[in-house]
């Protein structure tokens, strides 16, 4: 897995987070800086994923091939989930739930790390 990719992703979904968070105790709806945030978290995170089928490609593989698959499928799918829910919330509930789905995305990136780099299933 690339680390300095992760880091993007890790470090832009915490500013998202941190934002949407804010607007939500100021009792604010999510707004453009929030979707445009989750845009940029998904283009970081279909960059991880290129990385990751470039490795994948040099003969490098996973330590637990479907649960890498599965949190991969799982972390690019949350941006776009966050801005539909967000979308459909146009209340303080709605940065909330970015902010929330936000928050998860890291811990997400991490455990992709921790499965590429696991030795054999088990």
């Amino acid at each position: 897995m690339n680390g300095p990719i992760a880091a993007v992703v890790i470090v832009g979904a915490l500013a998202v987070a941190g934002w949407a968070l804010l607007c939500a105790a100021l009792d604010r709806p999510p707004g453009l800086i929030q979707y445009g945030g989750l845009a940029v978290v998904e283009v970081a995170l279909l960059a991880l994923t290129v990385a990751a089928v470039v490795a994948l490609i040099g003969g490098e593989r996973p330590g637990e091939p479907p649960v890498f698959a599965g949190y991969l499928i799982t972390t690019l799918s949350l941006p776009p989930v966050a801005g539909v829910l967000g979308r459909m919330e146009p209340t303080r509930w709605g940065s909330l739930t970015v902010g929330v789905f936000a928050l998860v995305i890291p811990v997400l990136v991490v455990r992709l790390q921790q499965t590429w780099t696991a030795v054999g299933g088990g």
